[in-house]
């Protein structure tokens, strides 16, 4: 009886000293501290490695990973933080946005968040639980990109007369390249490849980011003014150009002063580096 009582005594102090402990800050892996490990091993638990970062397309499927190893009898879900929503529980989903979607192979410890036709006010942060005591969190942020144009060096560009006008309009962040891009000329006239100005042309490259490229040769002040790209799949991106005979405005020569004296405090910097690495190695030496 007293091997017992000593038996029990024993069992008790380990369970009041060894009590599982679990931490996810920020979305990372739930840590299990428990005797001899073993008990350890069967906690559930969230696999590093998993994006905690996903980036989707507007309009197009999200996918959000959570890895639970050693899942056991409990149950996954995940949560919408933005308004607390759950969104599914196991394989059932709790939300009357036929958009979202549970996914999970029996074969492996994924279960996926499947977002169909992903819009900006998706967005934001998701929670994946598990249904232990306490509750383990992984969290995943999802990030909604709207395809963008962009006119480089603007919004301001400065050529000189006879010149060449050499505009790049560049398209991200698209599902597929734009099925074309106009460019226009103040007034929202398009551009018209064969008319009596001559000189004008466009060369385009399709892929993952779309370039576009205007070149209108031997510029005239005429050809001064706003000049806009517009794809098909994306915003009006608009840059003003100014043809200039001989003169330089005020903000080219404030830009090229700045570079200089930017390269005087540099070339500073390092002088004062240099007295300083002298000092340490005079200190070290004596």
């Amino acid at each position: 009886m007293r091997e017992r009582c000593r038996a029990a005594a024993l069992a008790l102090l380990l369970l009041t000293h060894f009590s599982p402990v679990t931490s996810d800050v920020a979305g990372g892996a739930a840590i299990n501290s428990l005797p001899g490990g073993a008990a350890a091993r069967l906690a559930p638990s969230f696999d590093a490695a998993t994006p905690r970062n996903v980036t989707a397309l507007v309009g197009k499927s999200a996918y959000l990973s959570c890895r639970v190893r050693n899942l056991g009898n409990r149950t996954v879900s995940w949560i919408r933080h933005r308004d607390l929503h759950i969104l599914t529980v196991g394989g059932y989903t709790y939300t009357s946005d036929q958009r979202f979607q549970a996914t999970h192979s029996p074969q492996t410890d994924d279960w996926t968040l499947h977002i169909k036709w992903a819009q900006q006010r998706d967005a934001g942060v998701y929670e994946c639980q598990v249904s232990t005591q306490p509750v383990r969190s992984f969290f995943v942020t999802l990030h909604v990109v709207v395809p963008s144009a962009r006119i480089l060096g603007g919004p301001d560009l400065h050529v000189d007369m006879g010149s060449t006008i050499n505009l790049t309009c560049l398209i991200q962040f698209s599902p597929e390249p734009p099925a074309y891009i106009f460019w226009y000329h103040e007034d929202e006239q398009v551009i018209s490849y064969d008319s009596s100005r001559g000189g004008v042309s466009v060369v385009t490259e399709k892929g993952a980011a779309t370039t576009s490229y205007l070149l209108v040769q031997d510029a005239a002040p005429a050809d001064s003014g706003r000049y806009s790209c517009s794809p098909s799949n994306a915003e009006v991106a608009s840059v003003r150009v100014h043809v200039l005979n001989g003169e330089r405005p005020a903000a080219m020569q404030t830009g090229s002063a700045g570079l200089s004296n930017s390269s005087h405090c540099i070339a500073a910097l390092l002088a004062l580096a240099a007295l300083h690495a002298r000092w340490l190695r005079a200190r070290l030496d004596s």
